[in-house]
């Protein structure tokens, strides 16, 4: 893995060495005979600051496959008006997990959402989902061409091979896959987590401001995996799933899309281990406002306003004078979301249940 966020990376499969051009992108004749192919997570002409791309080498191209077809969404959806809106505070239980012995159920299949606003169509918005699975995704891979996920495993590690190489993820860490990157996920058992989804922008680091530096989640601990490579033909076909629009479709390819054998540039896949965020507090009187724990924001156009954040509250010190214990509560414009994913939590109810999830508007 590589170290750093939103860097230029650059990196080849050590069983093809000097399969990275040197001194260009799209050479006439690229190494090995590879096709340079460009990922752009932003428009072409985005000052420097926001553009985002890759470019990958691989031994076939993307776009060799068969017409993508309409298949069945199952739980997934984007359409919120087809739910009453309810201003009460919801409190789901744990989902269950289907149990292998008596269903199987992969990554794409085991995806439901909660809840959502706005649209992929008008690339504004958010959406919620819970992930449920108990068997890996075999010649199988999906694609999210309406915005970012930020995964959140809760229960199990999982496997996540992409275009750009591997990550393992585990309970306590996230992961972000990004707008048009293709990945397959592994379980090793009963598997559970949580995905936000971003439209039409792309996770950031918060600003710290008078912080300074450094603090919150630092650059240099998230990590980018390294390139790898599979040249596997599948001759019973290989199925890409596309989420667009808010639909999912299918379809038929006889070789494995994870044949990326180098690539370099600033739109990558990444993961960080949430033990590594550093945690800042009050250590006079009152509580600090719940922003001072944001790991990652999603910023909209509005300055200071965010469409999403991801904000943790890991164990740390409360040694403030002179102030009631729990934080305060405030009421603001804003949809709050809450999940406990580890058991031991002060400021909860001891009624509530351990990996629960609560919506409440506030």
């Amino acid at each position: 893995m590589s170290s750093g966020f939103g860097n230029e990376f650059a990196s080849e499969d050590s069983r093809c060495p000097g399969s990275l051009p040197e001194g260009q992108n799209n050479p006439q004749v690229c190494p090995y005979g590879l096709y340079a192919e460009q990922l752009s997570g932003s428009a072409f002409t985005c000052p420097r600051s926001t553009n985002k791309r890759s470019w990958l080498y691989r031994i076939l191209p993307s776009v060799r496959h068969k017409p993508f077809t309409p298949m069945s969404c199952g739980d997934l959806t984007e359409s919120w008006n087809e739910v009453e809106p309810d201003p009460n505070q919801l409190l789901w239980k744990p989902f269950n997990i289907p149990k292998s012995s008596e269903k199987k159920v992969d990554f794409i299949s085991g995806l439901h959402t909660v809840c959502g606003a706005g649209d992929s169509k008008s690339r504004n918005g958010i959406a919620i989902h819970m992930f449920t699975c108990n068997t890996s995704m075999i010649d199988k891979c999906f694609q999210n061409a309406d915005g970012d996920f930020l995964i959140v495993p809760q229960q199990g590690e999982i496997l996540i091979t992409t275009e750009f190489g591997k990550m393992m993820v585990e309970p306590n860490e996230i992961c972000v896959i990004q707008q048009g990157m293709r990945f397959s996920v592994d379980v090793f058992r009963e598997t559970r987590g949580y995905i936000l989804e971003v439209f039409g922008v792309h996770f950031e680091l918060p600003d710290l401001g008078p912080i300074g530096a450094n603090g919150l989640a630092n650059p240099r601990d998230f990590q980018t995996p390294v390139a790898w490579y599979e040249d596997r033909t599948v001759a019973t076909g290989y199925t890409i799933v596309n989420k667009y629009q808010g639909k999912l479709f299918s379809c038929q390819q006889d070789f494995s899309p994870f044949n990326v054998v180098a690539w370099h540039g600033n739109y990558t896949p990444y993961k960080y281990n949430l033990e590594n965020f550093m945690v800042l507090n009050c250590v006079a009187f009152d509580h600090a406002d719940p922003s001072i724990f944001t790991v990652l924001t999603a910023k909209s156009t509005r300055p200071g306003v965010a469409i999403a954040d991801f904000v943790i509250f890991p164990p740390r010190w409360g040694v403030a004078n002179h102030t009631f214990r729990p934080p305060y509560y405030h009421s603001k414009s804003v949809l709050i979301h809450t999940s406990i994913m580890q058991q031991k939590c002060y400021f909860i109810h001891k009624a509530k249940l351990g990996n629960s999830y609560e919506s409440y508007r506030c």
